[in-house]
C-alpha cells in the first residue's frame, strides 16, 4: 500500500501577498511640500480657537489628503453618537497599559462635530482610548483631525481598536443610518462603504427591538438575499423596518421549535443554528438558479419552520449539523 503523503494545512499553503509592482502615494519629503488649502488652514485656526494646538499639517502618505495632527482639549472630544457601547474590559486594559507605560502613543481620529452638538469634536474610532484617557485624568488627547466630516460615518472601516462582533456592527450601522436620513439625496448605495453589509441594517433594527436576538443564526441567509435598497434613506428605512419585523416573527417561530427540541431532551448550544439551517432555502440552492429576494426567502423559511416536526429530529441530526453556537446577546 503506497505511503500517504501528509496533508498540508491551509495555513501552511497560504502565501503572503506580494507588494504592488508600482509604488504609489507620496514621498516622505512631499507630505508638507505644498501649502495647505484654505479649508485646512481654517481647521488649523479653529482647533486653536477651541483651546487645542495644531502640531502639524500634512498630507497623509497614501491618498495625499490633508490632515491635522493636533492636541485637543479632552473635554471637547466625544465618540460619534452611533457607536457601539464601551467594553469595560477593553477600557480597563487600556487604562492599565497607558498608566504602566506612562505614554499615550496612538492618536485617535477626529472630525469637527456638527453645529449645535455639545462636543466640538467627534472620534469615529477612538471611543475606548478616549474613555481610558479621561478616566486617567488626562487634560488633552492627540488626534489626527480629518477635514472631511464624512469620516465620522466610516466607523467600521476606521475602527482598529477592538474587533466588532455582529451585534456591535449592526447597531452602529442602524444608528448611523438613522442619523443620515436627514441628508438630502442620501441612499443606501451612497453609503455602501460605511454600512459595509446591507444585512447589518436589517439586523440592527432587530437588535434594537430585541437585544438578545440571535442575529448570527440568520446572517448567512441575509447575506445572500438582503441587498442595498434604492431610494432615499427615509423611505428605505420603512422597508427595513418591515423586513426586521418579518425576521423577528420568523425568530419567534424558530424559538418555539427550539423549545420543543429542548422539551424532547435535546440540549445543545447549536439548537437555533440547527433549526435555521434546516429551513434555509439558499443553503443548497444551485448557483445557476434565479436568486431569491428577501421576501421570497423569508416566506419560504416561515413556511418551512411551521412544517418542521421536532419529534422527527434525532440527536444524530444535531451532531452532524455543527456550526457556531447560538448567540446569547
Amino acid at each position: 500500500m503506497p505511503e500517504k503523503k501528509p496533508r498540508k494545512s491551509k495555513a501552511a499553503g497560504r502565501r503572503r501577498r506580494k507588494p504592488a509592482g508600482a509604488s504609489t502615494g507620496l514621498l516622505a519629503t512631499e507630505l508638507q511640500a505644498a501649502p495647505p488649502p484654505g479649508e485646512v488652514a481654517d481647521l488649523h485656526r479653529t482647533i486653536e480657537d477651541d483651546g487645542g494646538k495644531a502640531l502639524a499639517l500634512y498630507r497623509e502618505p497614501y491618498g495625499g489628503r490633508w490632515v491635522v495632527l493636533a492636541a485637543l482639549p479632552i473635554e471637547k472630544v466625544e465618540p460619534t453618537p452611533y457607536q457601539r457601547n464601551l467594553s469595560d474590559t477593553h477600557v480597563r486594559k487600556l487604562e492599565a497599559v497607558i498608566g504602566k507605560l506612562g505614554r499615550f502613543l496612538d492618536p485617535i481620529i477626529a472630525v469637527r462635530a456638527p453645529e449645535g452638538q455639545p462636543a466640538r469634536y467627534w472620534t469615529p474610532n477612538g471611543h475606548h482610548r478616549l474613555s481610558a484617557m479621561k478616566t486617567l485624568g488626562a487634560k488633552s488627547i492627540t488626534a489626527i483631525v480629518v477635514p472631511e466630516a464624512a469620516a465620522a460615518y466610516q466607523i467600521l472601516a476606521l475602527n482598529t481598536e477592538k474587533a466588532h462582533n455582529l451585534r456591535e456592527k449592526a447597531l452602529e450601522v442602524i444608528r448611523m443610518y438613522k442619523e443620515l436620513t436627514c441628508l438630502d439625496g442620501a441612499t443606501e448605495e451612497t453609503y455602501a462603504l460605511e454600512f459595509e453589509d446591507p444585512a447589518f441594517i436589517t439586523l440592527g433594527l432587530c437588535y434594537e427591538e430585541r437585544p438578545r436576538f440571535s442575529g448570527g443564526a440568520y446572517h448567512p441567509v441575509l447575506k445572500r438575499v438582503d441587498g442595498f435598497l434604492r431610494g432615499h434613506l427615509r423611505a428605505a428605512l420603512e422597508t427595513r423596518r418591515t423586513r426586521a419585523q418579518t425576521l423577528l416573527a420568523l425568530d419567534d417561530l424558530v424559538v418555539q421549535k427550539v423549545e420543543a427540541l429542548k422539551a424532547k431532551g435535546l440540549t445543545s448550544p447549536y439548537l437555533k443554528s440547527f433549526v435555521v439551517a434546516r429551513i434555509n432555502p439558499v443553503r443548497f440552492r444551485p448557483k445557476e438558479a434565479e436568486p431569491l429576494s428577501f421576501d421570497e426567502a423569508l416566506d419560504r423559511m416561515t413556511k418551512a419552520a411551521g412544517k418542521l416536526n421536532p419529534e422527527k429530529v434525532r440527536i444524530d441530526d444535531l451532531a452532524r449539523s455543527g456550526g457556531a453556537p447560538d448567540e446569547s446577546g
